[in-house]
């Protein structure tokens, strides 16, 4: 992919994600976020992640979260012993939340706004890299986001990815058939996205149109591999961590996967050992 078109599509998701901001920084869940975050041992992470990232044994390790939205998964580190040093996204509206988060919890992470194809020189580096549901989806160049990704570790660094299931994204819990695929797991033109962005499963109107790609767990393997991160284990579960509308997809006697775990650690462009530091 052209890094024009890369352009034009991640502006476009910035447009998209900026214009929905304001829909998470209201209400009650909101304002239930912010006192948490002000509670010590806050964390919104889910048993799943908290454990596996309790198993990397990376306690006054630091870390960096790519497309960290406001950061509240990145401020939840805090709560394992890790530092949460570095944040990155693309809408500054979602980072001005999460700089009051990070306020109400007595942290300073360093909160960038930056397109993550186009970073500038000297963030430094890290010894864990977490990316979390939502992101991967908004990236129209895989292998050149895990190049980069990668080239934000240390040698030996950690790269967690929990993501939605690939294959969940074949199904469209308001088609009339909601059961059967509606979408080819092979397809790769994007899908629009002209709603808000929203998390509470209700329809908040038209937004700024934005742009998702359905990238297979091959492809992520493969792209993880080949920018230098070695796979050390890959989970595959079955619950959500979707909007409320993909509840019907849990739970069954014929289950599909749902979400995925995936950890790597950085060893050099297509498994060529680092030394670690």
């Amino acid at each position: 992919m052209s890094r024009k078109t890369t352009k034009a599509f991640t502006a476009a998701n910035k447009a998209a994600w900026e214009t929905s901001a304001p829909l998470h920084a209201e209400g009650e869940a909101w304002e239930q976020l912010l006192a948490s975050a002000a509670r010590p041992g806050f964390s919104v992470l889910d048993t799943h992640l908290t454990s596996v990232l309790r198993g990397l044994d990376l306690s006054g390790k630091s870390a960096v979260q790519i497309g960290c939205n406001n950061a509240r998964e990145l401020l939840s580190l805090a709560a394992l012993g890790i530092e949460p040093a570095l944040g990155i996204d693309q809408s500054g509206s979602f980072l001005a939340q999460g700089r009051q988060l990070a306020d109400a919890a007595g942290l300073s992470p360093q909160l960038l706004e930056a397109d993550v194809y186009d970073l500038p020189a000297g963030l430094g580096s890290f010894d864990l890299g977490l990316i979390t549901i939502g992101v991967l989806n908004w990236m129209p160049d895989l292998p050149e986001f895990f190049r980069i990704a990668a080239g934000l570790l240390k040698p030996g660094g950690a790269l967690v990815i929990y993501e939605t299931h690939p294959l969940l994204e074949m199904f469209d819990p308001a088609a009339e058939k909601p059961y059967e695929p509606a979408f080819s797991y092979f397809e790769r033109r994007p899908h629009e996205v002209t709603e808000a962005i929203a998390y509470d499963g209700q329809d908040h109107g038209e937004g700024e149109t934005g742009y998702w790609f359905v990238h297979g767990l091959g492809e992520i393997v493969t792209a993880c591999i080949q920018a230098g991160i070695g796979i050390v284990s890959l989970q595959e579960f079955a619950h959500t961590i979707r909007e409320p509308e993909y509840d019907i997809y849990e739970g069954r006697t014929a289950q599909i996967p749902m979400c995925y775990c995936l950890v790597g650690r950085k060893t050099g462009a297509y498994g060529q050992e680092e030394p670690e530091a």
